[in-house]
Parts: C-alpha cells; sequence; structure tokens
C-alpha cells in the first residue's frame, strides 16, 4: 500500500508540473487581428527562469533553462534543459530535469525528450522518490462538452523505454511504462524486476 502511494504521489508531481507549466508558459496567446503584412515572427527566451505562485500567492514550482522557442507556423514550444522545482500540495519539493521539452499549441502533449529524472527531496515525513527514464510523454484527453464538470480530464503518461523507479531499500524497473493519473494506476509494460534490500541485522 505504502509503495502504491509513493507511485501515484510520483505520477501526480510529475502531473503538477505539468499543469503549472501549461499555465504560467505554454498557453497558447490570442490570435493578432487580421491584417496585410509578414507574419508574426517566433520569440524565444534566453537563459530564463520563471516563478510561479499559485492562488494563495505561495511558490507552487521554479523553470530554470538556457533557451525557449515557439514556433509561429504551429505554436508549438521547445526548451532546451529545462529544470523544474516544485512542491506538491504537502508542500514537499520535487526536482526535475529532462534533455529538453516540446509542448503542442494546444498544451495536451507534452514531450520531455532524452534523459528524464525526477525526484522528491526528503523530508521529516517523506522518504526520497526517483524517477529515471527517456523521452516521457505526457498526454490530457479533453473531456466531451456534454460530460459533468466534476468529471477531470483524462492524463496519461507514458514511455516506451526503460524506466526505474527508486525508493529507500526498493528499486523496480521495466520496459516501458504507463500511468493513468485519473485512475492513479502505474503499470510496466515488459521486462519487470524489482530488488528489496534486507534490512541488516544489528
Amino acid at each position: 500500500m505504502e509503495r502504491q502511494l509513493i507511485l501515484t504521489l510520483l505520477g501526480l508531481a510529475i502531473l503538477a508540473i505539468v499543469t503549472q507549466i501549461l499555465v504560467w508558459i505554454l498557453v497558447p496567446r490570442e490570435q493578432p487581428p487580421m491584417f496585410s503584412g509578414p507574419p508574426r515572427s517566433d520569440y524565444t527566451l534566453t537563459d530564463f527562469s520563471l516563478n510561479a505562485l499559485d492562488s494563495q500567492g505561495k511558490k507552487s514550482f521554479a523553470v530554470v533553462a538556457p533557451h525557449l522557442a515557439r514556433k509561429a507556423e504551429n505554436g508549438s514550444i521547445y526548451v532546451d534543459v529545462p529544470h523544474y522545482e516544485m512542491f506538491d500540495k504537502s508542500s514537499n519539493v520535487w526536482k526535475g530535469t529532462s534533455d529538453s521539452a516540446w509542448v503542442n499549441r494546444d498544451g495536451t502533449v507534452m514531450k520531455l525528450e532524452g534523459k528524464v529524472y525526477m525526484h522528491r527531496i526528503p523530508g521529516e515525513k517523506v522518504t526520497p522518490v526517483t524517477l529515471e527514464t527517456t523521452d516521457l510523454t505526457i498526454t490530457t484527453l479533453a473531456q466531451e462538452k456534454s460530460a459533468a464538470k466534476s468529471s477531470p480530464a483524462e492524463k496519461m503518461m507514458q514511455t516506451d523505454a526503460l524506466a526505474t523507479i527508486s525508493v529507500p531499500g526498493t528499486v523496480a524497473h521495466g520496459i516501458g511504462m504507463k500511468a493513468d493519473m485519473q485512475l492513479k494506476t502505474l503499470d510496466f509494460l515488459s521486462d519487470f524486476h524489482s530488488i528489496t534490500q534486507a534490512s541488516k541485522l544489528r
């Protein structure tokens, strides 16, 4: 049960990062009025940092990266070597990075490309949790307009690469990983292995 809770927290932490980025950085800009002349140029950010606040004015996450570019032709955004720091609802600190990140115009698909690393900083009441993988894709599937407002959007996190999750005393890994944020499930797709270290006798 504790292990399932840790995996769920890990998934929710990654999801929180994606949601905050979409709200504070990646929300598509409004289309400019039609006019005669050259199309709107791309924009870029260099050596930027961003601190985002929640609705209570508390710091919820931070992003630092050397380069961000938005493509005018399709509205997608690319970020080089992003470093994340975020805080979950219990004020636990999570840090993560990837080689690069890509987000589509609608913010429904985010690809953390290359090496992906996520780590929960241990505290008095929580243990460290680490996720290591490559090419992690996070998708948000919009609900139908007729769906109840209280029904959350379906959110999926998936990679076809080797994924390793580590908690104190246990390391689990497999080829391919899929997580359903709505159902709060996490599955390794193949070649699953788990190693548990026995406690040392005094």
